[in-house]
C-alpha cells in the first residue's frame, strides 16, 4: 500500500528532480517507510518521464522496493495496492519461464504485463492503480481496480499527463490551474459526491474503475476492462442452500488471501454484521488471536462500541476502542479534507482517519466489511426498489406531483426514512431516484440554492447503463459503479491512508461478486433486514443479537454538535463575510438553512454538512473560482 506520483511532459517542460520529490513527498502518509523516484527520457528525447513513490511495507518487506525496474531495463514500475492472488500468479508465470528477484506482488506485476501485456490486468485480483513504463514500445500504462478501491487521479494538457494517488501533488504542480469545475458544485448538491471522472478541479479527472489508460506518443486513450457482474450475470441458482455454500467458499477465500502479509494485521470492527463475519472468518485462518479497532461516540444513539465489544469477546480478539470528542474531531477536520481532495461527504470519515491513526501504532493492515451492503442487497432503499415500479403503475404520475409529493415534503425530520422512500417511489428518472436515495438535494432544489441554472446530466452515463433484470439489480449496479468508487470507497483509500493504514474489504472480490451476481433477487432482500444468504450463512457463527438487531449505521452527532459546541463555527463558515461558499450560493437561502437549524426548527444536518465541508475544502485548496 502506497502512494504514487508521476508525470510524462514535453522536453520544454521537463522537472527536476527536486520537484519530483517534494510532490511526491506530500503523500508521506500514505507510505512512511520508504520512498523513491525516477527520471527518464523518452528514446527521441521529446518527452521525460518522472516516477515518485511513497511505501508502507506490507508485502517483502526487506525486498519490493520503488519504483522497480527489471534487470533488462525494459519495464519502470509504481504501484500502490496489493495483487492478493499474487502467489497464484507467480507460480503461473514461473512455468512459463519468468525469473524473480524478489517475493514481491510489484515484480509479480510486471512480469504479468511482460507474459499477458495489456490483458494481465483481468488476472489480477486486487485492489491497484499502477504506473508501468514500458521502454520497448516507449509507452506508458496506466489503470486502476475492478471497483475503484484505489485512486487514480490525472491530468492532461499538450500531451503531458499528470498522475497521482490523490490530488494535492498535481494541484500543487508548478503552474497547475486550480480553477473549480463550476459543474462540481451542482453535482455535489445533487449527490452529496462529484461523480467520476470529474473532480471539483477543471484541470483533474479520474481514471475510472476497472479501466486502463496508455499514453504513447503524446495521445493518452482509456478503454475499460471490468463490468461488475450484476449487469451481465442472469441468476442461475435457484436453491437456497446451494447460494449459501457458494457464498460461504467464495467469501472464506475473499478474507484468506486478504490476510496475506509481511507485517502485522487486523481488522475494524463495528459490531455490524459486515464487520463481525469478516472477524469470524479471520479468526478461523489466524494461529494468534486477531486485533480489532472500534471507533464511537460519548452521545446515545450513535455508538456501537457495545455491539463491537459482544463479537470481540465472542471471538477472543485483541480490542481496542476510541471514543471520539467533539474538539478532536476539529483538529483533523481540515487535513481530512485535503486527503480527500474534495469536500468530506460523509461524517463518518472524520472517525476513520482518527482511528486509522490509533491502529497504525500497532497494525499496518485492516480488513473491513465495506461494501457488504452494495453487494449483498443490505439497504432498505433495495427493497423499497423491488416495489416501486408497481407503485408507479398503480399512482399516476400527476397524482403524485400534485398530492402526495408536497405531503411528503411536508413530513417532520423524524420521519426522514419514509420521506425518502415515499419521494424516490414517485421519482420516474433513475438519475434522479438514486440521487433521492442519497438524500441529495433535488434538480429544482439545486438551482433555487445556486440561483443558476445547472447541468443535471451525470458526467458518466455508465452506472445507469444496465439493462439486465431488475430494478433491484441496476440499484446495486449503480452503487458499485458511482457510489462506491466516488464516496465510500474514497473514505476506506483517503482517510484510513491518512492515519497510514491499509485497509483490505472481502467483500469488494471480483470472485464474490461474480458468485452473489448470480442469486435471485428474493436470496439478496427477502427476509428482514436483507443481506439474506449472508444472514444465513452467519446463522450458527455470530450471536443472533448481531444477526438480527436493527440496521445503524456508522452515523456522527453533527446535527448536535452544530447546534452545541460547533454553533459558532457553523457561522463562521457559512453565514460570515469571510465564507465563500455564501458567494457560490444564494447567501439568504443559507442563513435560512443555519437559523432553522440552529433554532431546532427543522434539521439540516445533512444539507450544513455539505456546505461547511465545501466552504473547508475551498480554504484548504485556495481554489480559483
Amino acid at each position: 500500500m502506497c502512494g504514487i506520483f508521476g508525470w510524462v511532459l514535453a522536453a520544454a517542460k521537463h522537472q527536476t528532480r527536486d520537484t519530483l520529490i517534494g510532490l511526491t513527498d506530500l503523500m508521506s502518509h500514505r507510505g512512511p517507510d520508504a520512498s523513491g523516484y525516477w527520471l527518464h527520457q523518452t528514446s527521441d528525447e521529446r518527452y521525460q518521464i518522472g516516477f515518485g513513490h511513497r511505501r508502507l511495507s506490507i508485502i517483502d518487506i526487506g525486498g519490493g522496493a520503488q519504483p522497480m525496474a527489471t534487470e533488462d531495463g525494459r519495464f519502470n514500475l509504481v504501484f500502490n495496492g496489493e495483487i492478493y492472488n499474487y502467489l497464484e500468479l507467480r507460480k503461473e508465470l514461473v512455468a512459463l519461464g519468468h525469473h524473480f528477484r524478489t517475493d514481491s506482488d510489484t515484480e509479480v506485476l510486471i512480469e504479468a504485463y511482460r507474459a499477458w501485456q495489456l490483458d494481465a490486468v483481468r488476472r489480477l485480483r486486487g485492489m491497484f492503480a499502477f504506473a508501468l513504463w514500458d521502454d520497448a514500445e516507449q509507452r506508458l500504462v496506466l489503470a486502476r481496480d475492478a471497483f475503484g478501491k484505489k485512486p487514480l487521479f490525472l491530468a492532461e494538457a499538450q500531451g503531458a499527463v499528470l498522475f497521482g494517488s490523490e490530488i494535492e501533488p498535481l494541484v500543487q504542480f508548478p503552474g497547475f490551474s486550480r480553477a473549480l469545475d463550476s459543474d462540481a458544485i451542482g453535482h455535489y448538491l445533487l449527490n452529496r459526491y462529484v461523480p467520476g471522472p470529474s473532480t471539483f478541479f477543471q484541470s483533474v479527472k479520474k481514471l475510472q474503475p476497472g479501466h486502463c489508460a496508455v499514453w504513447q506518443n503524446g495521445m493518452l486513450k482509456s478503454t475499460r476492462y471490468y463490468t461488475p457482474p450484476f449487469a451481465t450475470t442472469v441468476p442461475d441458482v435457484k436453491d437456497f442452500n446451494s447460494a449459501i455454500r457458494l457464498f460461504e467458499g467464495a467469501f472464506d477465500e475473499a478474507v484468506r488471501i486478504r490476510m496475506r502479509s509481511d507485517a502485522p494485521y487486523g481488522a475494524y470492527l463495528s459490531g455490524g454484521i459486515d464487520s463481525s463475519a469478516v472477524v469470524a472468518t479471520m479468526v478461523k485462518h489466524s494461529t494468534e488471536p486477531v486485533r480489532t479497532f472500534s471507533v464511537g461516540f460519548r452521545e446515545t444513539g450513535y455508538s456501537e462500541l457495545d455491539h463491537a465489544r459482544v463479537i470481540a469477546g465472542q471471538f477472543g480478539t485483541i480490542h481496542n476502542d476510541l471514543i471520539v470528542e467533539p474538539s478532536a474531531f476539529m483538529d483533523h477536520w481540515s487535513t481530512a479534507a485535503l486527503r480527500r481532495g474534495a469536500p468530506v461527504s460523509e461524517a463518518s470519515d472524520i472517525p476513520i482517519f482518527m482511528l486509522s491513526e490509533m491502529a497504525s501504532r500497532s497494525v499496518k493492515m485492516v480488513l473491513t466489511g465495506e461494501g457488504a451492503d452494495e453487494l449483498m442487497g443490505g439497504y432498505p432503499k433495495y427493497r423499497a426498489e423491488r416495489w416501486i415500479g408497481l407503485y408507479q403503475w398503480l399512482i399516476p404520475h400527476l397524482l403524485h406531483e400534485r398530492l402526495i409529493h408536497p405531503l411528503v415534503r411536508s413530513l417532520p425530520y423524524g420521519m426522514r426514512r419514509a420521506k425518502i422512500v415515499a419521494l424516490a417511489a414517485g421519482e420516474r428518472d433513475l438519475a434522479n431516484r438514486m440521487r433521492v436515495w442519497f438524500g441529495g438535494l433535488s434538480v429544482g432544489e439545486s438551482e433555487a440554492m445556486l440561483g443558476r441554472l445547472l447541468s443535471a446530466t451525470p458526467p458518466d452515463l455508465f452506472p445507469y447503463s444496465s439493462q439486465i433484470g431488475s430494478s433491484l439489480r441496476r440499484t446495486l449496479f449503480f452503487d458499485q459503479t458511482s457510489w462506491l468508487p466516488d464516496n465510500l470507497l474514497e473514505r476506506g483509500d483517503r482517510m484510513m491512508m491518512a492515519g497510514s493504514i491499509e485497509g483490505r474489504m472481502p467483500f469488494m472480490d471480483t470472485v464474490l461478486a461474480g458468485v452473489v451476481a448470480r442469486f435471485p433477487d428474493d436470496f439478496l432482500t427477502g427476509g428482514k433486514g436483507g443481506k439474506r444468504v449472508l444472514r444465513a450463512a452467519m446463522d450458527k457463527i455470530l450471536p443472533s443479537e448481531i444477526i438480527r438487531r436493527k440496521k445503524i449505521g456508522f452515523r456522527v452527532p453533527i446535527g448536535e454538535w452544530f447546534r452545541g459546541p460547533y454553533r459558532e463555527f457553523l457561522r463562521d463558515m457559512l453565514v460570515s463575510e469571510t465564507s465563500a461558499v455564501a458567494q457560490m450560493v444564494r447567501g439568504d437561502r443559507l442563513r435560512q438553512l443555519v437559523t432553522e437549524h440552529l433554532d431546532a426548527r427543522q434539521n439540516h444536518e445533512r444539507l450544513l454538512w455539505s456546505f461547511v465541508n465545501l466552504e473547508i475544502f475551498v480554504r484548504a485548496f485556495r481554489v480559483a473560482s
